[in-house]
């Protein structure tokens, strides 16, 4: 699945950035997450120079340029503009940076500014390009989020993941993508489920069509993405394959490195999907605050 290159004119739409340099050079690209702010560099200090990042200029940083004599602040902006960084972003709608701006415009570095706070701008583009530079794939299936948790249904072409995604929407979850999800991957532990732009909103029913869960179930019925917690698979009715177990084996599916727990719901005529996708969801949320039936139900039987 081929990724979209993370621009610096991408930033700074997304963020509603004001361009004081360097307008030229807006499609430069962004290749590491998390943003940095040079306040050793600007003291000389260049061992581990993260050039590759968004530099980042709070109050800290411009009060000190402007406490530097011409010479000095000359000197110190030459040794970093060199370096060639994506772009420079100054916070706080901070302003008296024409000195700034002429080394960034003959060095061709977008000049960008902001009115948020140095804080609060940090943590949204930090969270942003975390997800926009995950390491990502493509896969078929219907992602939903039941109660807050993310669910994967899979399963072969007409097994009914899409009608158990209508049951489950009409029971107030939502609906994440249809079709092609998109899985990015945030950490090790964490994988998030996502559409594709395209199919956002849409839901192909068999023998109804593409319906728009938004217009016939309103806002709540979508959601933009979700953090998966259960793979779950949708498969053939088996007899003799039925496994009646107090407790199901634990299994996994791996997606970039990041295991899912995966389980198994083995269709029938009559059987109510939707309700075994909740009551799987549900148990999952109570097995992650340290419940087990399974356990409960064998302390019961130890007490006779």
């Amino acid at each position: 699945m081929s990724k979209r290159p993370m621009t610096v004119r991408r930033l700074a739409d997304h963020f509603k950035l004001e361009v004081l340099a360097g307008e030229g050079n807006l499609d430069c690209e962004v290749t590491k997450p998390g943003g940095h702010r040079p306040g050793l560099e600007f003291v000389g200090y260049f061992d581990y120079f993260p050039m590759e990042r968004v530099q980042v200029l709070g109050i800290k940083e411009i009060t000190y340029l402007h406490k530097l004599t011409e010479l000095e602040r000359n000197l110190h902006i030459r040794n970093i503009v060199k370096y060639h960084p994506p772009c420079f972003i100054i916070t706080a709608g901070q302003d008296g940076l024409k000195y700034l701006m002429r080394y960034c415009e003959e060095e061709g570095i977008p000049l960008l500014r902001t009115s948020q706070s140095t804080a609060e701008f940090m943590a949204m583009m930090d969270a942003y390009l975390v997800k926009e530079l995950a390491e990502h794939i493509g896969i078929h299936g219907v992602c939903v989020n039941v109660s807050g948790i993310g669910i994967l249904l899979r399963g072969a072409s007409g097994a009914g993941k899409s009608e158990t995604a209508h049951s489950l929407i009409r029971r107030g979850h939502r609906l994440v993508a249809d079709d092609v999800i998109v899985l990015k991957k945030l950490s090790p532990r964490t994988l998030l489920g996502t559409h594709n732009g395209k199919t956002k909103e849409f839901l192909a029913l068999r023998s109804i069509g593409l319906i728009n869960v938004v217009r016939l179930y309103g806002r709540k019925a979508f959601q933009e993405e979700t953090r998966i917690a259960l793979d779950i698979e949708l498969t053939k009715w088996q007899d003799n394959d039925l496994n009646n177990d107090l407790e199901v084996e634990e299994r996994y599916t791996d997606y970039m490195g990041v295991k899912i727990p995966h389980i198994q719901i083995q269709l029938q005529p009559g059987r109510d999907v939707a309700s075994l996708v909740e009551a799987a969801a549900n148990n999952w949320y109570l097995q992650q605050q340290g419940y087990s039936a399974v356990e409960e139900f064998m302390s019961r039987l130890q007490e006779d």
